[in-house]
């Protein structure tokens, strides 16, 4: 059952969002990943967000560099979590994006992780936290994740 949608603005996002698919997936989280430029695509990003919901999704992943107004847009057209993951994709390495993601207007919430690979290991690991709220066994999941890291 389709769970997460993990948007990225770019095809060269990819890599950088990598470590979020790999925890998805080492969770049993199923997802799909969507690319969706916020100013090219504003038409594709308003109908991903607006139909997410009849589509399965419960958590949508938004990773974006530079302005990075993937996850408020998409924000602005669900009323699913939104977890922005900001890249350092700008001579910035990411601050800027970083800023356009937490300072978000009031009323149009975005949960924001740090800059990078961590940042979207922590993304999917915070939709397993909200999805485990409501699926047993991705809250099973992430607790034996919990336990094997306290281990190491």
């Amino acid at each position: 059952m389709l769970l997460v949608g993990v948007v990225i603005g770019s095809k060269t996002d990819e890599p950088l969002i990598q470590p979020a698919l790999d925890m998805l997936r080492q969770l049993g989280i199923e997802y799909e990943l969507s690319i969706f430029s916020a100013h090219r695509n504003p038409d594709k990003v308003r109908n991903y967000g607006s139909k997410a919901i009849e589509h399965g999704i419960e958590v949508i992943i938004a990773a974006a560099g530079a302005a990075a107004h993937l996850p408020g847009v998409l924000a602005s057209w669900t009323t699913l979590p939104v977890i922005g993951v900001p890249l350092p994709t700008s001579e910035l390495k990411g601050l800027d994006s970083l800023y356009s993601i937490v300072q978000m207007p009031a009323g149009v919430p975005v949960a924001c992780v740090g800059i990078g690979a961590a940042g979207a290991k922590n993304a999917a690991l915070l939709s397993a936290q909200i999805l485990g709220l409501k699926h047993k066994q991705i809250k099973d999941a992430y607790e034996v994740y919990k336990r094997k890291l306290a281990e190491a």
